[in-house]
């Protein structure tokens, strides 16, 4: 910092230690003194409003975003009455889903268990949107509204984000991590079916908790499970018509489109 001549803010600057759940017992939690300050390590930090744990859970931020979502809702409900309803259904993509789907990409590879309580919101906007009950099923509203589960909807904004990348719409460290199995030195030299293909290589993990969840491992993956015509998609509006039916039917593979 010195040589970057900068100076150290007590007020915002945080410090996180990163291990495994196994390991967070051994990472140190006194204080340390940098220049007159003193800084004590936290569990968890945000970051352009995603908080990180130091076990890289992401339990913080579902947490967050799930009570943040439900605030909002609330505060919806009590104009629900005196509003049309295709402008409270804006209301609640706005404020809402835009809320939830925010830096959802990170959140790839998460336990059910938190996927669930992200799921959790959609279904109380399609309730507090349709005007339903509780006790009332919301999959005829839900695919009324078009929206995606949760799963799926992570799902999208990651292939969204590989699709930019594969063509130089993304930040240039996000495209170095990707790589078409064609282009491999040891499939250049074969004659394999997969050498013509749009496929992506994906890069083995050391750990599979956290190494799974990376972007050069889970991008790639999730890339290589969709299906051909949307992975050759001329340019990204098609392609993002395409995901989104895709998707939608594994959201609701009951629901004939």
């Amino acid at each position: 910092m010195q040589s970057n001549r900068l100076q150290l803010n007590i007020n915002k600057s945080e410090v996180l230690w990163c291990a495994t759940a196994r390991r967070q017992h051994q990472l140190p939690r006194c204080q340390f003194k940098i220049g007159p300050d003193i800084i004590i390590p936290s569990t968890a930090v945000r970051d352009l409003v995603i908080h990180i744990d130091s076990d890289l859970s992401m339990q913080t931020h579902v947490q967050r975003s799930v009570a943040g979502c439900f605030a909002v809702l609330r505060q919806l409900c009590s104009i629900r009455r005196l509003v049309p309803s295709t402008v409270y259904q804006s209301l609640v993509v706005a404020l809402v889903l835009l809320r939830l789907d925010y830096g959802n990409a990170t959140l790839a590879g998460l336990p059910t268990c938190l996927l669930n309580r992200l799921q959790s919101v959609l279904n109380a906007a399609a309730r507090s949107t349709a005007g339903l009950r509780r006790s009332e099923h919301i999959t005829d509203a839900v695919t009324s509204f078009h929206w995606l589960r949760a799963t799926e909807r992570i799902k999208f904004k990651l292939a969204v984000i590989v699709y930019r990348a594969l063509h130089g719409a993304a930040p240039q460290y996000l495209s170095d991590q990707l790589q078409y199995v064609v282009d491999l030195p040891t499939r250049r030299r074969g004659r394999l079916r997969s050498s013509t293909s749009s496929l992506l290589d994906v890069r083995p993990s050391r750990c599979v908790t956290l190494g799974d969840q990376s972007f050069p491992t889970v991008g790639p993956r999730l890339w290589n499970s969709l299906p051909a015509e949307a992975r050759s998609a001329s340019s990204l509006t098609t392609f993002r018509r395409k995901l989104k039916s895709h998707l939608f039917r594994q959201s609701y593979p009951d629901i004939v489109l």
